[in-house]
């Protein structure tokens, strides 16, 4: 069987000096791509630099995730454009919004959000989106871009099965799916056991959101499979259709 692992920070200082221990074990288990999201220009090195030690295994994205917009979020736009020209870099990500904490920070967050739509049209590139705790406003933007068609995934989906399909009404989108559908009484079980598996992309967000039967541990991409086939047990199908549909899928959203 084949994976893709469409979100994990391989990169984290989480996995120290085991990053490509971690790398070679997730591929000797099928993971045959790894996607890191860019975070910001404290760790947006490091990661490229893991990336330049494992082409072809891993690809980057380039983005400035919500929690690190502030008021100098201008400044950290200018210093991820001087990256935009490395030929690896497969989406716009990990870019949104995220309330959880504060909202501080809500309208420089929509702003940044909405600017590095902008710039994924520009460059024909998917965006990989995190969403937490701002679902008006996420939509929001969406429909002020809604005429840049572009296409992407909300990462570590936690929404109903009517947030999908509101989704769904932008074109062509996917949702990301980790380690939180093994959980006990994880609610996105119900959504998963709803969505197409054709709109199914597989991540684990790792160094977190470790699945069951690893919860609590350091979460890495050779669990990929876990997330796959608690997603066949909800579908009624088996692991290979399951890595099967989502790899193709991965591979049709980020052109890889």
């Amino acid at each position: 069987m084949r994976f893709i692992d469409t979100h994990t920070h391989n990169y984290d200082r989480m996995f120290g000096d085991e990053a490509d221990e971690v790398i070679a074990r997730s591929r000797a288990e099928g993971v045959e791509i790894m996607i890191q999201p860019d975070v910001d220009s404290r760790e947006r090195a490091s990661m490229f630099e893991l990336i330049d030690r494992h082409p072809g295994a891993l690809r980057g994205m380039l983005g400035v995730y919500p929690g690190s917009v502030d008021a100098d979020w201008r400044d950290e736009i200018d210093r991820m454009l001087a990256w935009k020209d490395r030929k690896d870099i497969v989406a716009v990500g990990e870019i949104g919004l995220d309330y959880h904490y504060n909202k501080d920070f809500a309208a420089e967050q929509c702003e940044a959000f909405r600017i590095q739509m902008e710039l994924a049209a520009e460059w024909g590139l998917p965006v990989n989106i995190h969403l937490r705790e701002a679902t008006d406003d996420f939509f929001k933007v969406m429909d002020d871009c809604r005429h840049l068609g572009l296409r992407g995934n909300l990462h570590a989906f936690s929404g109903s099965y009517e947030t999908f399909l509101r989704l769904m009404k932008y074109g062509d989108w996917y949702i990301g799916v980790g380690g939180v559908v093994t959980f006990k009484k994880a609610s996105l079980a119900e959504a998963v056991r709803r969505i197409p598996l054709e709109r199914i992309v597989l991540e684990t967000d790792s160094p977190y959101l470790t699945p069951v039967p690893f919860r609590g541990q350091r979460n890495e991409s050779s669990y990929i499979p876990y997330i796959a086939a608690k997603i066949a047990e909800l579908q009624g199908t088996d692991i290979e259709t399951v890595a099967s549909v989502t790899t193709d899928n991965a591979e049709k959203l980020f052109s890889l």
